[in-house]
């Protein structure tokens, strides 16, 4: 039994293996850099750092933009590189456009360039680029552009840059370099092997060396205009002279490091390893700081900001939406290493870009007015400041600067995911934060920021059109850690800086201008507490909330009239137990059951009412769920609407196979039916007595059942949602079954389900039975259940789900039911999986497979817990069923 454990565990933990390893490497080797450099970083006043950088002429700003931005715009080498040797399409302006979108973004949240690649594939889609040119157009690239850092370690370990001379040769530095420069020649091996070719290329071609050296030639230019770059900087930053060697090999020798720490833009790794390298060459740590938070904020941030205008920009019309077959052809065209790197999920995330480069923009305003309260301002600002307007209404303009900035950090999310409401509250407190951000300090940089982030999102507005989102206590205890978060690190820069800053503060100053840090406490403190106590109340009054109460008693009336003209399914009866909600969608001709779980909707069984309007109905409640930001599930579905669920998006997952008797061949004669015949000989020998009631039942009968039923859950609570349960009202609407000993006691009873299909099919419901019965009591029941359906003229009996039955049986079934099949076969522990289809097999049953139909960018298995959760949890009916 042990091994049965250890094998199911094993099987889920590889669904996890990978992102487990995504984050313990990162923590790994950020640790590592940490550990070995946590002496050098206690001597560092980031005060002072902050203070020499803001201390920069605006002329060096300006040209240390200008040489920044001219190095990120050399990574669209790339683009213009694919473009030509694949013939895209593109003008020149896009192919730049879309390569700078690609590229900013990858250096702030890039994962091994995936996330280059993944916007790449979805703007030049966009352009009607087929998608197995773009897919060959960017596996082209992926290898390729680690090559030219490899170039650059090459030029340092042979002594052209002084590399050797800031990292000793027995330093991991300096073994990190020596392992990213061997990546050039085994690239250039492999590059040409068919293993290769297979694996980065569906094709199967070799690259041609004229393609190789194109893109290593690409690829050192980005790295090299990067290191010149930070050259720039550091000779503008320092005051001592740094010669062009120097700077190159730290900035190789650090960007190996963030590399290797595969955290996204190498933050820690990059930075940590950049300090070590100046102090080694004798550069005082405070300036060092400086240079690195120059270098952050000009060739990653700002070239990021602009790269989300440009992207806001680019996706401002309507909603973007991919057709099925444009979906279907694009992972097709994925090969087997995109594929294990979850691709497909990956566009899926990003392909509401617009809004969510507008998110980021807000999310970056929000900390932008944060960092700006918890540094000092400039002293001759203040001066100036001080004469026009008085101390404490700039004070008062600092706090309200930090509970806009928590406010929008948090309201960020609102506007990525297109809520109404936030974009309204995001516009008020953008303009209010640039008044704030300009009275405190006249800091106009960080007012001019804001507003041009307020007008970019006036632009958008028509793309906010939710109404609500699901809040659940995982997402508020994650924003609640975030902010308090956010508190501690306004807290540390705050300490720091003040105390820094003033010690170089000219004689004169006045230093009433300044907090102290307890001041500075108390102000975050108060502001997160504000902060968060406007957000409870527009939570608590917020005007549309999606309401899951079950169906009320006038909608199950509606049903039951409904179904006089229209055929239901195997599930239909239980939308009569009031437990799920009802969405009529197509003008009423279609109904849609479903219960809320999370972020998703779920739909029970296949929509009720006439075929050609499933279709419309399916998409009418898609963009229902959709305005509350809800996932729209369909559990338990039929293979005959699998086409209705796949043009609309779905994938499937085989959840098992339901038992249906056809009843014009069920017999008991024969040797294979022996055991059968045996146990129904025997409780009539014993003079048991098998009966179907009709409905209204008495309320004697019905305590008879519900001291059974209370007897077979053994205080267990009910479960609901696809299961039947002991409930009053719900029981009066179908015959019930009973099995009566010699004494005249029920010992076991089963409720029946109509299949509403003109008479043709019924199913068994509920089923309990007295723990003390005789054995084959189940069997008994089942078998007089079949015989009496025959006689009274039903062509089909359903004995219910086997779950996990005939799964994963297949070679090339999904990884997910591959391991369901581990489960059917070894979960005997916690479930009978097999023994129930053998059960039922002897019953010679017809096998009807059933899936679920779950949308792209859902992650299975935990939509499958949440399934579990959902049928586990107690039923809930309308208040008025109670009454």
């Amino acid at each position: 039994m042990r091994m049965r454990k250890w094998k199911i565990v094993r099987a889920a933990a590889s669904l996890y293996r990978i992102r487990l390893l995504r984050l313990l490497i990162p923590a790994a080797a950020i640790g590592l850099i940490f550990w070995e450099a946590q002496k050098e970083l206690r001597h560092i006043d980031f005060g002072r750092a902050l203070h020499l950088f803001r201390r920069l002429p605006f002329e060096d700003w300006i040209v240390l933009l200008g040489v920044s931005l001219a190095a990120v715009a050399s990574m669209s080498a790339y683009d213009f590189l694919i473009r030509r040797l694949y013939r895209l399409p593109l003008r020149l302006a896009d192919t730049f456009r879309y390569g700078w979108i690609a590229n900013t973004t990858n250096n702030i949240a890039g994962f091994a360039g995936l996330t280059g690649a993944g916007l790449r594939m979805l703007l030049y889609r966009n352009r009607q680029i087929p998608p197995e040119k773009l897919v060959r157009a960017v596996a082209y690239l992926s290898p390729l552009t680690m090559t030219g850092l490899s170039v650059l370690a090459w030029i340092g370990l042979l002594g052209i840059i002084p590399l050797r001379a800031g990292f000793p040769a027995h330093s991991w530095q300096f073994a990190a370099a020596w392992a990213v420069a061997l990546y050039l020649p085994v690239f250039a091996v492999f590059q040409r092997t068919s293993w290769f070719a297979k694996w980065f290329r569906r094709d199967g071609e070799r690259l041609s060396w004229r393609m190789i050296g194109y893109g290593i030639a690409a690829s050192f230019a980005e790295w090299a205009c990067a290191g010149i770059a930070f050259w720039w900087i550091a000779r503008t930053v320092l005051p001592a002279p740094v010669s062009m060697g120097n700077a190159l090999s730290i900035y190789t020798v650090s960007a190996v490091a963030g590399l290797i720490s595969l955290v996204p833009g190498g933050i820690g790794g990059f930075d940590i390893t950049a300090l070590l390298g100046f102090q080694r060459f004798g550069f005082d740590p405070n300036l060092a700081a400086a240079v690195l938070i120059t270098f952050r904020l000009f060739y990653y941030f700002v070239p990021w900001f602009i790269g989300l205008i440009m992207a806001a920009v680019e996706f401002s019309g309507n909603r973007y939406q991919r057709e099925e077959k444009e979906e279907t052809e694009d992972e097709n065209a994925f090969n087997a290493w995109q594929r294990w790197w979850n691709w497909p999920g990956r566009i899926g995330v990003i392909g509401e870009l617009g809004a969510w480069s507008l998110g980021k923009l807000v999310f970056l305003s929000g900390i932008v007015l944060l960092l700006s309260a918890a540094t000092p301002g400039l002293w001759r600002r203040l001066h100036v400041a001080e004469e026009i307007l008085s101390i404490p209404l700039m004070r008062l303009s600092l706090q309200l600067s930090v509970i806009v900035g928590i406010l929008l950090v948090v309201l960020s999310r609102g506007i990525s995911l297109r809520i109404k409401r936030a974009y309204q509250w995001t516009l008020l407190l953008m303009v209010a934060g640039a008044i704030f951000t300009f009275v405190k300090a006249f800091d106009f940089e960080e007012a001019i920021f804001l507003l041009i982030v307020a007008f970019l999102l006036w632009l958008s507005r028509e793309r906010f059109y939710r109404v609500g989102v699901p809040v659940s206590r995982e997402q508020i205890a994650k924003w609640g850690l975030a902010t308090f978060l956010l508190v501690w690190i306004y807290d540390l820069i705050a300490a720091n800086t003040h105390a820094g800053i003033i010690r170089h503060l000219p004689p004169n100053a006045n230093i009433r201008w300044f907090f102290t840090p307890q001041e500075q406490r108390i102000t975050i403190i108060l502001g997160l507490g504000i902060a968060w106590l406007i957000l409870s109340m527009l939570w608590m009054l917020r005007p549309v909330r999606l309401e899951d109460h079950g169906a009320s008693l006038e909608q199950r009336r509606k049903l039951q009239a409904f179904l006089k003209d229209h055929r239901g399914n195997l599930l239909t009866h239980m939308l009569l137990a009031g437990d799920k909600s009802f969405y009529w969608a197509a003008d009423d001709q279609v109904l849609i059951s479903y219960a809320k779980i999370r972020n998703k909707l779920v739909v029970l069984g296949d929509p009720i009412g006439e075929p050609e309007f499933v279709s419309i109905a399916v998409q009418e409640f898609q963009r229902y769920a959709d305005q509350y930001a809800l996932k729209v599930v369909f559990y338990q579905v039929a293979p005959e609407y699998l086409p209705i669920y796949h043009e609309n998006g779905c994938r499937f997952f085989k959840l098992g196979e339901e038992a249906i008797v056809p009843l014009s061949a069920f017999t008991l004669s024969g040797k294979r039916n022996t055991n059968l015949r045996t146990v129904k000989n025997r409780f009539e020998r014993e003079e048991f007595r098998f009966e179907v009631l009709s409905p209204p039942f008495d309320s004697a009968l019905i305590e008879t059942l519900g001291r059974i039923s209370a007897a077979w859950l053994k205080k267990r609570h009910e479960k609901g949602f696809s299961l039947g349960w002991f409930d009053k009202p719900y029981l009066q609407l179908a015959p019930i079954a009973t099995l009566t000993d010699g004494a005249g006691n029920i010992i076991a009873f089963a409720t029946l389900a109509p299949g509403y299909d003109e008479g043709t099919t019924i199913s068994v419901d509920l089923m309990r039975h007295l723990p003390d019965t005789p054995n084959g009591t189940m069997d008994m029941l089942f078998l007089s259940l079949l015989e009496w359906a025959k006689q009274n003229g039903y062509d089909r009996f359903n004995l219910g789900m086997a779950p996990l039955s005939s799964v994963g049986q297949r070679q090339g079934a999904m990884r997910e039911e591959k391991l369901a099949r581990i489960v059917f076969q070894y979960g005997g522990y916690w479930y009978g999986f097999e023994g129930l289809r053998k059960y039922k097999q002897k019953f010679s049953p017809d096998w009807e497979p059933r899936y679920l139909a779950y949308p792209r960018g859902v992650y299975l298995p935990t939509l499958l817990l949440e399934l579990v959760r959902l049928i586990s949890r107690r039923p809930k009916v309308p208040a008025e069923r109670k009454s």
